[in-house]
This record gives structure tokens, sequence and C-alpha cells, in this order.
């Protein structure tokens, strides 16, 4: 059983694959406690993996997004596989506090504290005043995102990228547009 917080088929709004229909798989409970997390981790119901693939494959799309919370927390090699064997494309958010399986496709990593990655497919970082960012230009990834802090810093975070270019703005176009 995993507490799944929401499954939901959407456009993913952030990152690299900003406007790419996708199925999200949205876990219950996190390690961390991040003031601007955008989910309910007391909400959720405890589901079987088949109950999962279920829901999961009723939606067009076989691009699929585990996310929470902090899904490393409810994964494993085997759980990633069953959504491989339908022909999904698996990508996980995360935190980067835990190892992760390595059949997953496409890692976007979203470091507060405590990492234990030393890799990943996309780097998001949440600019905030202050951040000290020079120290991820040597992070191995092929993509580095800097995204506004729930928009209230977007003025400071163009600067930001405009004087430092090996960055780019991802911003939640999902919240713009008024989706899920």
């Amino acid at each position: 059983m995993r507490k799944i917080n929401e499954i939901f088929y959407s456009l993913q709004g952030e990152g690299f694959h900003t406007g790419t229909p996708a199925v999200f798989v949205r876990f219950s409970g996190c390690n961390l406690a991040c003031d601007f997390c955008d989910t309910l981790h007391q909400s959720g119901k405890d589901m079987t993996d088949e109950e999962i693939v279920n829901e999961v494959t009723k939606y067009p799309s076989r691009h699929l997004i585990l996310t929470g919370g902090e899904p490393s927390l409810f994964i494993d090699r085997n759980f990633v596989q069953l959504f491989k064997n339908h022909g999904f494309y698996v990508q996980i958010e995360t935190n980067g506090t835990r190892p992760l399986p390595d059949n997953i496709d496409w890692v976007t990593f979203s470091p507060k504290k405590d990492w234990v990655l030393t890799h990943a497919d996309e780097l998001k970082i949440v600019f905030q005043t202050g951040v000290d960012l020079e120290n991820w230009n040597q992070f191995d990834t092929s993509h580095r995102y800097l995204q506004p802090c729930s928009m209230h810093n977007v003025k400071e975070t163009v600067n930001y990228i405009l004087a430092h270019p090996q960055w780019h703005l991802s911003l939640q176009t999902h919240k713009m547009i008024d989706i899920q």
C-alpha cells in the first residue's frame, strides 16, 4: 500500500517538460517541511500498486510524473518498472535526499537540504534572496532552472538569470493558466 494524495491528468507546468501532457501521481508525505510546499500531506488514501496502475492507465499520455511530497520515500525499482511495462516514460520530482531507482527516465532535482544525489537530468531551484547558487554550477546536470518562489520574486529571479546565463527561467505555468 502506498499513500497517494492524488492522481490526475494535466500539463507539466514547470521546467524542461513544460506543456507536456502527463499523468501525475502525487504521494502524501515528505521528509522535509518547506513553507512553500503545495501538497497537503495529511490528505490521501492508501492504494495498492494495481489500483495506482489502473488509475494511471486510464489517461492517453504515457508520460508519468511521480511527485509529492517526496516520492522517493514510497517507490522502488519494481514500482517504476510496473509503469515502464505499460509503456510509460517515468519522471520523478525529488528533493534528492534519498537514493533513486536506476530505471527512472528523467530526474528533476529540486534541492532543499541534506541531498544525496550527484546527478539529475534537470536541476530546479526555487529562487530566494540570499541563496548562494555558485556551488550549483558544478552539479552534474544538463538543465538548470530557477523558479520564482510562488511568483513573488519574478523580477529578482529574472535579473539573476540575466547576470548568470547558465540558468533558465521556470515559471509555474499551471498556476498562471489555472489548471491543476
